[in-house]
């Protein structure tokens, strides 16, 4: 008996030991709130086209009215605001046509963009 006291002394101490006791320390912060609302134009990082299987541009998620140079032209200006170091990617549907990607190419570098690339997918199962 005597025995068995002395083992679950030296386990109660060997947990007491390793036990590590964490008091979890908190930070209180005061948030800054806005005085005025006015709304800032963000400035994108990138510029995404879009090409869809019927030839319509999506600029940055937003459909254009019609596929014409001109259009793509003006709202990629508007997209950038001037910024023509922009990273710029094209991304086609499989079934678009190869000449909507090539105009695209074509009024972006008319533009002044270089730093233009095209998004491809991997199949699932492709090598």
């Amino acid at each position: 008996m005597t025995s068995l006291i002395d083992v679950v002394f030296l386990l109660l101490i060997f947990f007491m030991v390793s036990t590590s006791f964490v008091k979890q320390s908190q930070i209180n912060i005061s948030l800054p709130q806005a005085d005025s609302a006015a709304i800032v134009e963000e400035v994108p990082g990138q510029i995404d086209i879009m090409i869809t299987a019927t030839g319509t541009y999506f600029i940055n998620g937003r459909e254009l009215i019609n596929n014409r140079p001109e259009t793509i032209r003006n709202a990629l200006q508007k997209v950038s605001n001037g910024n023509y170091s922009l990273p710029l990617t094209i991304s086609a549907d499989a079934n678009a046509k190869h000449q909507h990607v090539v105009t695209a190419m074509d009024v972006a570098g008319r533009i002044g963009f270089v730093q233009i690339s095209i998004a491809t997918v991997n199949e699932p199962g492709a090598e």
